[in-house]
């Protein structure tokens, strides 16, 4: 039987993963099978019954499942808890220890919604149909050093490392490349290159593991163009 690690969490998280779960059922009723759900609490709701973010027993329970269905973390209360208190330390380190490298994302516009869409008309009309593909267990969440100091003067200095090497870079670029296969062959890989040594390796890897793809076409945007094109012209990107 399936076991599915099942994490409300915080504000909405609850009330979504509730319907989650109907839906669950429902999809197992139709398949005529049967699935096992361990309910923990993670985030704020962790954080106020057993004073930690995420517990070594939930994340036992998420790394002996075959699924983790998580909701949300974090809210007003918990905001002003010191970094390593924070609900948010439970999905980095959830993350980190499943290794859950690719966060896709997709953003669509359906037809009968477009009137609820912020772009304009003639822009939305032209199709908005998007797959980020983020990777996430490196990079400057979670690169060392990391930290605050207080330098002989009395001035407070505060650290965060931007840290990605060529494998981590690779594999993600992968899951991107193999999900454009799937749709319209394209992918646009978006960097700071212009500034930043960890883009330029970015950009380099990217366009190594393009050279396997050769059905699929390569773009780089510089991140500040991307955002820009995001909302003047999403079909580009699409």
């Amino acid at each position: 039987m399936p076991r599915i690690a099942f994490l409300p969490g915080d504000g909405i998280g609850p009330e979504v993963c509730e319907e989650a779960r109907l839906l669950l059922e429902m999809v197992a009723r139709h398949a005529k099978m049967d699935f096992e759900l361990i309910e923990s609490p993670v985030g704020g709701a962790s954080l106020d019954k057993h004073g930690a973010p995420l517990t070594d027993e939930t994340l036992a329970a998420c790394l002996s499942s075959d699924a983790v269905l998580l909701g949300a973390v974090g809210g007003p209360r918990w905001d002003d808890l010191p970094l390593d208190k924070r609900p948010e330390k439970a999905l980095l380190r959830l993350r980190k220890e499943l290794d859950c490298f690719a966060n896709l994302r997709p953003v669509k516009v359906w037809p009968q919604l477009r009137a609820g869409c912020p772009l304009r008309a003639d822009i939305v009309e032209q199709g908005v149909d998007i797959l980020f593909v983020r990777e996430l267990v490196s990079g400057i969440y979670f690169g060392a050093p990391r930290e605050r100091r207080t330098r002989p003067d009395g001035v407070v200095e505060a650290v965060d490392t931007e840290y990605y090497n060529t494998a981590e870079i690779t594999r993600v670029a992968e899951v991107a490349f193999q999900a454009a296969q799937r749709r319209r062959h394209r992918v646009t890989s978006i960097d700071k290159s212009n500034v930043l040594e960890t883009s330029r390796l970015w950009r380099e890897t990217v366009a190594e593991v393009g050279r396997i793809y050769p059905d699929v076409a390569l773009d780089h945007q510089l991140v500040d163009s991307a955002a820009m094109r995001l909302i003047t012209h999403p079909i580009a990107l699409t």
